[in-house]
């Protein structure tokens, strides 16, 4: 059960499980790479560069500091990545396969470190050289960007972060500077002179008297909205949902909280209603059967179970397998 594609299949219910294949493998309208905070992303293939752009500084400010320790020096990582970049076409190729041409191309300095780096494309990944091509089995493929997709347009860093952050309100707001630094991996400084390079499309609101910052052009569909406080959603694990904000106090109880955000960064699928998260899930396979493991916080009501079975049979249809819930106590 793919993260990515239920969290597409959360927003577009209407989406196939085929079209997401389609999509990513032969038109090519999304590309699989690593963006914000140096993870795994779905984004438009056309806006490559945008995240690219935005992303890449911070990125490589954490790389550098892990390729230091191991005594990486600047020059064996520009020789890896050109090596990487250099050897790769719209053939997919994995990373064991571009690790043996990388050391065929390395000094002997290059050569040493290949020994001990654990993962040796993401520079080439992070710089928009390389992205993720088509599994091959449960091995990871690479293919070379501008190969796959065509050639990218140039975008600077500051209409790069701008657009970023347009697109971040856009989904998540209100939000703040900090907010936006955790979300994207930036630090919060240039966070803070992205807002302000932005602050003419941006209306500061007011959210149980704390400050936070929308697109202005979303106001006014904001104040006509209303929330359903009876909604219910199943959450995949991961969900971007879940990383939109610094804070969690508003999405989860406290006593619950490391039932959801758990250690080594592991994030639970959750039930949300209205807004709030008010238990986890967890899907356990057999053939072609799904039992959704529902451990809920509260009583578990009949309106809330009804509706959880309903996000099951809905499930069902997208993954193309039966997917019943199983409440837990």
């Amino acid at each position: 059960m793919s993260a990515a594609d239920l969290s597409i299949w959360t927003r577009r219910r209407q989406t196939t499980r085929a079209e997401i294949q389609k999509a990513l493998w032969e038109t090519r309208d999304i590309v699989r790479t690593s963006a914000m905070r140096l993870t795994l992303h779905l984004i438009p293939a056309r806006d490559l560069a945008i995240y690219i752009a935005a992303v890449k500084p911070a990125a490589l400010r954490r790389l550098q500091y892990w390729q230091a320790r191991m005594g990486a020096k600047p020059h064996h990582v520009r020789a890896m990545v050109d090596a990487v970049a250099d050897s790769l076409t719209d053939e997919p190729r994995t990373q064991q396969e571009l690790i043996a041409v990388a050391k065929k191309k390395a000094s002997r300095g290059l050569a040493t470190w290949l020994k001990h780096v654990g993962i040796p494309v993401r520079p080439a990944v992070i710089e928009g050289r390389i992205v993720y091509g088509p599994p091959r089995g449960a091995e990871a493929t690479f293919v070379r960007a501008d190969a796959w997709l065509g050639p990218q347009t140039a975008v600077g860093l500051e209409e790069a972060r701008v657009e970023l952050l347009r697109r971040f309100l856009g989904a998540f707001g209100p939000a703040t500077p900090h907010d936006f630094a955790k979300w994207s991996g930036m630090n919060t400084s240039d966070a803070r002179r992205v807002f302000e390079s932005a602050r003419g499309a941006l209306a500061a609101v007011s959210v149980e008297g704390a400050t936070g910052w929308v697109l202005g052009d979303d106001v006014r569909e904001l104040m006509r909205s209303e929330l359903n406080p009876d909604a219910v959603t199943l959450l995949g694990a991961f969900d971007s949902f879940l990383l939109a904000h610094a804070t969690k106090e508003h999405l989860v109880d406290a006593r619950f909280y490391k039932r959801v955000y758990r250690p080594q960064g592991w994030i639970s699928p959750v039930v949300l209603r209205g807004g709030t998260i008010i238990g986890v899930w967890f899907p356990e396979s057999a053939g072609q059967r799904t039992t959704l493991g529902v451990e809920l916080f509260g009583r578990a009501t009949p309106e809330v179970r009804r509706a959880i079975e309903r996000e099951a049979e809905a499930m069902s249809a997208f993954l193309g397998t039966t997917c019943s819930p199983r409440f837990r106590s």
